[in-house]
C-alpha cells in the first residue's frame, strides 16, 4: 500500500496549491455563480473548483502510467477530460438536459472502448449498455449531491478510500492508482469547499467525481464468485444512489421535472425533516458513507448466503428510509426552490 503514497500526495498537493489559484482565475474572468432566490449562498463564488481536481487528479495520473495498461489509462483519461470540459461548458452557458446527456455517453462510449466494462451478462452488448447505465447514473447522481459545501467532495473522499482499500487487497494496479489519485484530489479540494466553502466545484467537479468513481466500480474485479462481488460498489456508492432515487422518485410523483432541482435532497431533508444543522447533515452522510465503505469490505469475504442475507437487509433500509423521508418530507413541503 506504500507505494501509492505518492500518488495521494502528488494529487492532493497540486489540488491544494491549484484551488486558490483557479478561484482566483475564476474571479478575474467572473467565472462565477451569482446570487438568486433559488440559491443558498449570498455572495458570488467562483466556480472554477472541478479544474483544481481535474489538475490534481491527472498530476497523480502520470505515475500511475508507469505501472498500468496504457490503452486503458488513456481511455479513462480522454473520458474524464471530455466529462469535465462538458461541465465547463454547463457551468458557464447551462446546456439543456440533452446536451448534457449526450456529453457524458461520449464519455462513456470512450472508455468502453478502451476496454473499461462490465462482464455481467457475457454478452457485449449488454455489458456495454450496462456499463452506460452505470456510468451516466453515478456521473448524475454525484452532480446532485453538490448541493451542500463539502458534500460531493466529501462523498468522494469516503467512496475512493474505500476503493483504494479494496483495490489494493485485490492487487489491482491501475484501480489502486486511480483510486489514490481521487482520494488526494478530493481532499485537496475539500479543504477549501467545506462549509464554508470559498469556491464551489461546479458541474464540472460533481461529474468528473461521478465518472471517475463509476469507472473505479467497473474496472474493480475480485477473485470471489460475481455473485457474492457484484453489488460492492453499488453499496460504496450507496448514499449518492439512494440520494437520486429518493429525489427522481419524489419531484416525479409532486409533477417536478427531475431536472429543475430544489432542496429536496437527503441533505436538505436531515435539515428539514430531523433538525440538524447543514454541517451535520453532512456529517451524517459522510458516516452513512463510511459505514457502507465497511458493510462492502466485510462483503468481500461473505459467502453467497450471507451477501444475499445484507443485500435484502440494506434494500429494506433503503425503502424505509425512502418512504420514511418522503412521507415526512411531503408533510411540510413547501413550493420547490431550485438549487442544483
Amino acid at each position: 500500500m506504500s507505494q501509492f503514497i505518492p500518488f495521494i500526495l502528488v494529487s492532493g498537493l497540486v489540488s491544494f496549491t491549484s484551488t486558490p489559484l483557479v478561484r482566483r482565475l475564476a474571479q478575474r474572468v467572473n467565472f462565477v455563480d451569482n446570487p438568486q432566490a433559488r440559491k443558498l449562498h449570498l455572495t458570488p463564488m467562483p466556480m472554477l473548483g472541478g479544474l483544481a481536481i481535474y489538475l490534481g487528479l491527472m498530476a497523480s495520473v502520470v505515475l500511475t502510467q508507469q505501472q498500468s495498461s496504457y490503452t486503458k489509462l488513456l481511455g479513462i483519461v480522454l473520458g474524464a477530460t471530455v466529462m469535465t470540459l462538458v461541465g465547463l461548458w454547463d457551468d458557464r452557458t447551462e446546456l439543456s438536459p440533452a446536451l448534457k446527456m449526450l456529453g457524458q455517453l461520449v464519455a462513456a462510449a470512450i472508455v468502453i472502448a478502451t476496454g473499461t466494462h462490465t462482464q455481467l451478462f457475457g454478452i457485449r452488448a449488454l455489458d456495454y449498455a450496462l456499463t452506460a447505465f452505470w456510468i451516466i447514473g453515478i456521473v448524475n447522481a454525484m452532480n446532485f449531491q453538490d448541493n451542500m459545501d463539502g458534500l460531493a467532495a466529501g462523498l468522494a473522499t469516503v467512496a475512493s478510500g474505500f476503493f483504494f482499500i479494496l483495490a489494493v487487497l485485490e492487487g489491482l494496479i491501475i484501480e489502486a492508482g486511480l483510486a489514490a489519485a481521487l482520494l488526494g484530489a478530493s481532499i485537496g479540494f475539500l479543504y477549501y469547499n467545506f462549509s464554508p466553502a470559498s469556491l464551489f466545484m461546479g458541474d464540472a467537479g460533481s461529474m468528473l467525481l461521478g465518472f471517475t468513481l463509476a469507472v473505479l466500480g467497473v474496472n474493480l474485479k475480485f477473485a470471489r464468485p460475481l455473485a457474492v462481488t457484484w453489488m460492492i460498489p453499488i453499496i460504496i456508492l450507496g448514499v449518492p444512489i439512494f440520494d437520486t432515487t429518493l429525489v427522481v422518485i419524489s419531484r416525479l410523483r409532486r409533477g417536478i421535472h427531475v431536472y429543475q432541482g430544489g432542496k429536496d435532497h437527503t441533505s436538505h431533508r436531515l435539515v428539514s425533516v430531523l433538525g440538524m444543522s447543514s454541517a451535520r447533515s453532512v456529517m451524517s452522510l459522510y458516516l452513512a458513507a463510511g459505514a457502507l465503505g465497511l458493510l462492502a469490505i466485510m462483503l468481500r469475504d461473505a459467502t453467497v448466503l450471507q451477501a444475499r442475507l445484507i443485500l435484502v437487509g440494506l434494500a429494506a433500509a433503503f425503502v424505509g428510509a425512502l418512504v420514511y423521508l418522503e412521507v415526512k418530507f411531503s408533510r411540510g413541503a413547501t413550493s420547490p426552490q431550485p438549487t442544483d
